[in-house]
């Protein structure tokens, strides 16, 4: 099966009219021993609970390691995608929406997947104050987009990962709450650094 050049995967990202070509050129400059990490940023103290983690269970097309504080859900607005779930944090009020799709070796899917990645990011411009995003390259060699939204908006940390020639996951954080961000920042930092981890542990699937 042909696989999809890195430089072909750079010039897919090139193509998103609402993006810059500049960062893309990151893809080339980073490597495995990097990864990238959340800003951190000054809160107000809010007892959280102790960080740990498990091994997502086996049935899907993925493993990583999830949040011990985290219970894995099936996706109930899209029953019929088997291997979309949702980490949901209970006692936070928060939950990591994964959405996964399958390339099948076929670079018309991965343009798609990309486009739509990139578009849910900018529908939230109207009503973020910023949208930083950066690059990333897991330790399996992976690559892919992490960004972090500030402002009043629905999900404050989104990323989607990819081998670029079978697998693409997505993965947005959410809260079932109207506070507003600015009081939530500390458990947005908790969970985006549990998001982190879990990209970093991720493995794809044959």
């Amino acid at each position: 099966m042909h696989k999809i050049r890195e430089s072909d995967l750079f010039s897919i990202f090139g193509i998103m009219k609402f993006r810059s070509v500049c960062w893309i050129v990151l893809f080339v400059l980073i490597g495995c021993e990097k990864s990238y990490l959340p800003k951190p940023k000054g809160f107000n103290r809010i007892d959280l609970p102790e960080r740990g983690f498990v091994q997502l269970k086996e049935g899907y097309p993925y493993q990583f390691d999830r949040s011990v504080n985290s219970m894995v859900e099936a996706d109930s607005f899209n029953l019929d995608e088997e291997n979309w779930i949702n980490l949901n944090y209970h006692t936070l009020g928060a939950k990591i929406h994964l959405t996964y799709k399958p390339i099948r070796g076929q670079e018309q899917n991965l343009k798609s997947y990309l486009a739509d990645a990139f578009n849910l990011t900018a529908k939230h411009q109207v009503k973020a104050y910023s949208i930083e995003e950066g690059v990333v390259k897991t330790p399996k060699g992976y690559v892919g987009v992490v960004a972090e939204l500030s402002g009043e908006v629905p999900t404050q940390f989104q990323f989607f990962v990819t081998d670029s020639t079978q697998h693409f996951l997505r993965g947005a954080l959410y809260f079932n709450t109207a506070v507003k961000n600015d009081s939530l920042a500390p458990v947005i930092e908790y969970i985006k650094e549990d998001m982190m981890h879990l990209i970093n542990t991720l493995e794809f699937k044959d």
